[in-house]
């Protein structure tokens, strides 16, 4: 294939500047552009495309301020006509973190942290169809395959994270679009696998364990 072309999206000047410079220190390695969210990577995209230009791998942070999140963009990037790979570059290391993602379409999902070598790998990986992940999520992924009844379901992670907002049963049916009763049969089964009797418990070691983000954050 020869250099591959990266798409970075971030939404911090400074983290795109700093990834440019290790990126480019790698000679099969080069930015066909840059963007702050999804909004502006898929602006990019469209406009490399009508140059003739090429995206051979999207490296893709999660939390972009105001503008389309990560996980959005992602899904959005997969639905286009031949999309390239999306790898995903963040800070985060939740359950529910990963789990949107790569239910978005992501080839793989890298910590911030990971050594400059570690990266080129990744990227190296999802350009040629294969899967790039952190150690770390490697391992979460590989205990939620052998421990299937204990792992909480996408749906419940998705619940328990706005619980974790403080909104009530009614308004988290309303935003999943599920029934009040539906909610409650997951809040069930929630509270049993993770071994508690109400919500501020459920959410308290949802969040020790990293299965959702610390409310607020």
């Amino acid at each position: 294939m020869g250099e591959l072309r990266i798409l970075l999206v971030d939404d911090h000047p400074v983290v795109r500047a700093g990834l440019r410079a290790m990126l480019t220190e790698f000679a099969d390695f080069s930015v066909a552009a840059e963007a702050a969210d999804g909004d502006a990577a898929l602006r990019e995209l469209a406009r490399l495309r009508t140059l003739g230009d090429r995206v051979d791998v999207v490296l893709m942070d999660l939390q972009m301020g105001a503008g389309m999140d990560g996980v959005t963009a992602t899904a959005a990037i997969r639905k286009l006509d031949a999309p390239p790979p999306v790898l995903i570059l963040t800070t985060y290391d939740t359950e529910a973190d990963i789990l949107a993602a790569v239910e978005a379409g992501a080839s793989g999902y890298m910590l911030k942290d990971a050594p400059p070598e570690q990266i080129r790998q990744a990227v190296l990986s999802a350009a040629a169809g294969q899967t790039a992940l952190a150690p770390k999520v490697a391992a979460l992924l590989m205990s939620r395959i052998s421990s299937p009844e204990t792992a909480l379901t996408t749906r419940e992670v998705q619940l328990l994270e706005l619980l974790a907002t403080g909104l009530t049963n009614r308004a988290i049916a309303r935003r999943l679009f599920i029934s009040e009763a539906t909610v409650k049969t997951h809040l069930v089964h929630i509270y049993g696998k993770l071994g508690v009797d109400n919500r501020t418990s459920a959410i308290a070691l949802a969040t020790q364990r990293r299965i959702i983000r610390t409310p607020g954050l």
